[in-house]
């Protein structure tokens, strides 16, 4: 789910550069509200490794500790997501944004609803309680 939604991401930022008011804007040194230099460019690569570690984070984190980072990282990325898309009147940007905002949730309810096993289960059963 992790790789869902970063392919998604990457995907309608990078439609967004067929649009000629982005290239314009870009050429001119800004993105939105942001100029786009050596600090912008280090906090965009630190928000998009943080998702891509998940996908191995997810497989050898230990459970719980893989609960908390799916659930708050899952919940802080949709919130900037759903922040991103506010007032943007881009179809592609929508529909790819509430995609984005789909898989975040799916990954939160999944890792707050996976089973916790018991240490009572036998080895191997792979039977947990709630």
């Amino acid at each position: 789910l992790w790789t869902a939604m970063l392919f998604v991401f990457v995907y309608v930022d990078l439609f967004s550069l067929y649009r000629a008011d982005i290239r314009a804007d870009i050429e001119a040194g800004k993105l939105s509200a942001f100029t786009i230099n050596q600090t912008f460019l280090l906090w965009t690569t630190a928000y998009i490794v943080i998702p891509a570690l998940m996908l191995f984070g997810a497989l050898v984190l230990r459970p719980a500790v893989s609960r908390i980072a799916n659930v708050a990282l899952s919940a802080v990325y949709a919130l900037s997501i759903i922040t991103g898309a506010i007032g943007d009147p881009n179809y592609y940007y929508l529909l790819g944004s509430a995609l984005e905002i789909a898989l975040l949730a799916t990954i939160a309810y999944y890792a707050w609803t996976w089973p916790r096993i018991s240490s009572l289960d036998p080895p191997g059963t792979g039977r947990g309680h709630r």
